[in-house]
Order: structure tokens, then C-alpha cells, then sequence
């Protein structure tokens, strides 16, 4: 399959079991969970009307969902545009290797193009050897180290 065979669309009503699945892998793959108020929370906001929430695009291949991103564009202290914010991209294992990453970072540089925001980031951990692959290709390794509240 070729790049042009993912279809990358906004994430629907009629997905939220789909979403599910997918978000539950990745979550996994993070060794992590959510409850299910931050599914029902998440999924509302992905699909909410407030410029402050979430936007979610999925990847079909086939007509079937194989994958998923969330971003958010914010303001940003050091220009006057916004910035955008990837948070979550998963691609199932089986649909690995066929575009799907791809297609979901360019849509997101696209969204964000679209709503002015000219510079997109994200995070992975260093562990993710074949994300990161994909990730030297389409984006730039910045040396900043993340810290959070203990």
C-alpha cells in the first residue's frame, strides 16, 4: 500500500469504539491508563466546539480505522501566532510501515497551517526507536528535556 491509500479524515461520533481501541493501545504502549470519565471527558473534547479543545483526525486504510492523532493549538509567549501541540499518534502494529504516521503529521501540519499556527511540536519517549524513525524524517530533534511536577 502506498501513502495515498490512508484516508485522513476529522474523528466522528460514529468512531468512538474505534477511537477506543486505538487509544487504549496507545495508551498501553505508554504503560498507562486513563478512567473511563477521562475516555468520556476526551472523546466529548475531541469532538467539542471550543477553540481550547482537542481536535482528533483518524487514518483509514480500507475503510477501517488504523489510526489516530490528537493536537491543540495554543498561544505561545514567544510569538504572536499560535502553536500546535501533537499530543497522541498511534497507528495499529498491522498498519505500520504504509503511511499512516505520515499522513496524520502532515494533516496535522496542514490543521495547523490552517488555524496560523506555523510551528508544530511533539514528544516521544527516547525508547521509540521506530516512531523516532518516522520522526527524523518529517520533523527536527530539538534538544530540550521535558520536567513535570513530581
Amino acid at each position: 500500500m502506498s501513502h495515498t491509500d490512508v484516508i485522513v479524515r476529522p474523528l466522528a461520533r460514529r468512531d468512538e469504539e474505534s477511537w477506543r481501541a486505538l487509544w487504549t493501545a496507545y495508551l498501553a504502549f505508554y504503560e498507562s491508563s486513563v478512567t473511563e470519565a477521562v475516555y468520556q471527558s476526551t472523546f466529548a473534547r475531541l469532538l467539542g466546539e471550543d477553540a481550547q479543545d482537542f481536535n482528533g483526525l483518524v487514518a483509514e486504510l480500507d475503510g477501517q480505522v488504523v489510526g489516530l492523532t490528537h493536537y491543540l493549538c495554543h498561544r505561545h509567549c514567544w510569538r504572536i501566532e499560535n502553536v500546535c501541540y501533537l499530543q497522541d499518534l498511534y497507528a495499529l502494529p498491522q498498519a505500520r510501515g504504509k503511511g499512516v504516521g505520515r499522513a496524520l503529521i502532515e494533516a496535522v501540519y496542514a490543521a495547523a497551517d490552517t488555524a496560523g499556527a506555523p510551528s508544530v511540536y511533539w514528544m516521544t519517549q527516547d525508547f521509540n526507536d521506530t516512531a523516532r524513525k518516522l520522526y527524523d524524517r518529517v520533523g527536527k530533534l530539538t534538544p530540550f528535556i521535558k520536567y513535570q511536577r513530581p
